[in-house]
């Protein structure tokens, strides 16, 4: 969320909304592994991409506006997921 949440009064409206409808995961100690696991065997990515991956499931759609990461971040985690541009 931390990527995502800047600027001023009124900005964060359309991204509360979206919010109110996805799962929210904290990147606790196990998840932070799994990612860095993950991020040993597919480069350098970030790290939130990474645990991004790890929580993904089979045909999960994923909005981002850079899915190059994500493309190889999805391969190395197994996980088949469509990435929708933003």
């Amino acid at each position: 969320m931390g990527q995502v949440w800047r600027g001023g009064a009124g900005r964060q409206t359309p991204i509360a909304r979206l919010l109110a409808g996805v799962d929210v995961e904290s990147l606790d100690e196990h998840l932070g592994k799994r990612a860095g696991i993950l991020l040993g065997l597919a480069g350098p990515a970030d790290v939130l991409d990474a645990a991004l991956l790890c929580l993904a499931h089979d045909n999960d759609e994923i909005l981002t506006s850079d899915s190059t990461d994500l493309v190889g971040l999805a391969q190395h985690a197994g996980v088949h997921v469509d990435l929708i541009p933003i």
